[in-house]
């Protein structure tokens, strides 16, 4: 392919000669910058940095309420199945269903539709960009609860419950990159944090719907439940009008040969922020030379992240299946815990769930900051050590009878601080420690992968040890979440990378990025590509 002239632009993108380079062995950039069909020229630009200088502004804040508030849809989603359970297993419901099929079967199906999507949808964000994708997966859930609110039968409640997953899974990719690449390094592990946890506000509204639309006072019990899943998708269409307003990622546009879109893009970002500050931008701190692509093949992508950062690749997979059993075996079941154990009635187990679920969020509110002041590595370890432990004790009080509804919330209430907080990093070190071209399908996969070990087979084990009754075999179910989470949080000890305050490209070289230079995002030093330096 013809490679344009060499030129500057006032937006500091540089324009030079193409071309793959000399062969320098195993280094995965080579395969990413070889010429061919998918090659379009080289690129030296500053966007990286420009991003990262920028202070936090309104800007940011529609970014954050664009892409952010789908977690509260998956919240809303996942408590309100688990809180109707019980409602939907009585007669009347119109449903020939039982309690352990909908918090076993559909769960496990709804997480297995969230991990397919994820891959899938994963693929196409990295070939197709971030926003097109966000906009998909979002409708594809809205279709899915539409037809879950109109179940006759539980097959078909089966089918759109993994239909609905399929579309939640697909948002976890396009969303989390987004994020990661449109927020400054300053703030990103905090924003990160905070809007992963907002899951937990859609959990604690879940709670509270349930509360009111399963009293027979007000609606008839074949009708509650399926309200409750069309005003999920009344906040699902609300959330994709104020999503039309979010840009596509500069990052993703300067690689995949839109890099006049992204200086254009980032222009009006840095005026805008100008006029509301009232003070001019500092100088970005470093420019990287980028050899632009179409696409990325799945099977560079792979070997990338599995040879080139194995260590890392060990991290993300011990942070997303301990923390996927936990969540996905325990807060599907919680409902009927209270019910089978504590003789809570179905309709009230909102208001336990709601208490649980404000602690979830509240945990990542609080602790966020630190991830980005004291650091990785300790906080990451830490939100999964000490929550493992609490875990172990609250199991052990369970099993002896010493708890009561309250104070078994209580329990989960601290748990669930620090777990929550865990949780999220998970999010948020899978979308950083690797190289750009790699994000979306980064995330896919270890989320697919982490969540299909402990979230498929967590509520199938837990729906089975719940519905015995016998509270040995449900202190079981908590004490193997307890014992992953730990081994988690060791692994994260040793392995964590210390990504704090870091632009993205340094922590992980982009394959696309010449060896000409190693600037970095901000002008730090950046491992070669091959290496997990940087740590």
């Amino acid at each position: 392919m013809t490679t344009p002239a060499a030129s500057d632009d006032p937006g500091g993108r540089k324009q030079g000669p193409g071309g793959g380079g000399g062969d320098r062995g195993r280094d995965p950039r080579d395969e990413a910058a070889a010429p061919g069909d998918s090659g379009l020229g080289t690129i030296t630009t500053a966007v990286p940095a420009r991003l990262d200088r920028l202070p936090w502004s309104r800007w940011h804040w529609m970014i954050v309420i664009g892409l952010g508030t789908v977690w509260i849809l998956d919240g809303l989603e996942v408590t309100t199945v688990g809180n109707i359970a019980s409602r939907l297993s009585e007669d009347g419901s119109g449903l020939d269903i039982t309690s352990a099929q909908v918090t076993g079967l559909a769960a496990a199906l709804y997480v297995a539709g969230a991990c397919s999507g994820a891959l899938f949808f994963g693929w196409l964000t990295d070939r197709f960009g971030r926003k097109k994708l966000f906009m998909v997966t979002l409708a594809v859930y809205l279709a899915a609860t539409a037809m879950t609110a109109l179940s006759f039968s539980a097959w078909w409640f089966f089918l759109f419950r993994f239909l609905t997953g399929f579309g939640i899974g697909g948002e976890y990719a396009a969303i989390n990159s987004a994020i990661d690449e449109l927020i400054p390094s300053k703030y990103r592990g905090r924003v990160d944090l905070i809007i992963n946890g907002s899951y937990w506000l859609g959990a604690v509204g879940g709670a509270l719907l349930s509360i009111v639309m399963l009293n027979t006072d007000y609606f008839p019990k074949d009708l509650g439940w399926r309200l409750t899943f069309a005003l999920g998708v009344v906040l699902g269409l609300v959330i994709l009008l104020v999503r039309r307003h979010v840009p596509e990622s500069p990052r993703w546009q300067f690689i995949h040969g839109h890099g006049e879109d992204a200086d254009r893009l980032v222009g009006s970002v840095e005026r805008e922020i100008e006029e509301e500050k009232h003070e001019k931008l500092p100088p970005p701190a470093g420019e990287i030379t980028i050899h632009e692509r179409k696409s990325i093949g799945f099977g560079l992508i792979a070997k990338t992240v599995f040879r080139s950062y194995p260590k890392r690749a060990v991290l993300g997979l011990s942070l997303f299946i301990g923390q996927a059993f936990l969540y996905n075996a325990i807060t599907f079941g919680f409902g009927a815990i209270l019910t089978t154990f504590y003789d809570v009635q179905s309709g009230h187990t909102g208001y336990y769930f709601a208490v649980i679920a404000a602690g979830n969020f509240v945990g990542p509110l609080v602790l966020g900051k630190l991830f980005d002041t004291i650091g990785r590595r300790i906080m990451i370890a830490g939100t999964y050590i000490v929550p493992g432990i609490l875990l172990f004790v609250t199991a052990w009080l369970f099993d002896r009878g010493s708890l009561t509804a309250n104070t078994l919330t209580a329990c989960w209430c601290v748990v669930l601080f620090f777990a929550s907080a865990g949780a999220s990093s998970a999010y948020l070190t899978v979308s950083e420690v690797f190289p750009m071209e790699t994000r979306a399908m980064a995330i896919a996969f270890f989320y697919a992968v982490g969540t299909a070990v402990g979230g498929i087979s967590g509520p199938l084990i837990f729906a089975d040890l719940t519905e015995s009754g016998v509270r040995g075999d449900t202190a079981l179910a908590f004490s193997i979440g307890a014992a992953l989470m730990c081994a988690a949080g060791i692994v994260a000890a040793f392995l964590a990378v210390n990504a704090e305050q870091r632009s993205l490209e340094d922590i992980a070289k982009p394959l696309s990025q010449t060896d000409g230079d190693d600037s970095g995002g901000s002008g730090g030093t950046v491992p070669a590509a091959g290496t997990e330096g940087g740590r």
